[in-house]
């Protein structure tokens, strides 16, 4: 069901810095900030040739993100994200395993433009899990 790894997103404090060192010391390929008031957090982009580094800032004291550095200071990975042909149907399949998706079950346009789902962690060893609509 699941397809390619699309990215992996990196909780930080300063995405400014962070950007600096994967352009900087890494020599990669990093996109400008993205604000996405909807989801609590600005990105950026780190294009590798096989995938993406997903960077995110929170926007806001009620950002998903402000709670992960809360509890991760140093920040780190926050989600993965796979992507899938269609995310209704990767929904009801997962939903009819028992797995739960956060919020309302409704997608949301995510980072890409394209429509997105999270899953619990605690059904998928403790990670985060991003779908995200090819």
């Amino acid at each position: 069901m699941i397809g390619r790894l699309n990215h992996v997103a990196i909780a930080v404090r300063d995405i400014d810095a962070a950007s600096k060192v994967y352009r900087d010391t890494l020599a990669a390929d990093v996109s400008g900030r993205v604000r996405l008031p909807e989801h609590g957090v600005t990105t950026v982009f780190v294009t590798l040739p096989n995938t993406k580094i997903e960077l995110l800032e929170p926007l806001g004291e009620n950002s998903p993100i402000a709670k992960f550095l809360e509890r991760n200071a140093d920040g780190g990975i926050h989600h993965i994200c796979y992507e899938v042909d269609d995310i209704i149907a990767a929904r009801d399949h997962l939903t009819g395993k028992g797995a739960r998706v956060l919020g309302d079950g409704t997608p949301k346009i995510g980072a890409h433009g394209k429509p997105v789902l999270f899953l619990h962690p605690k059904d998928f060893c403790g990670t985060l899990v991003e779908l995200e609509q090819v």
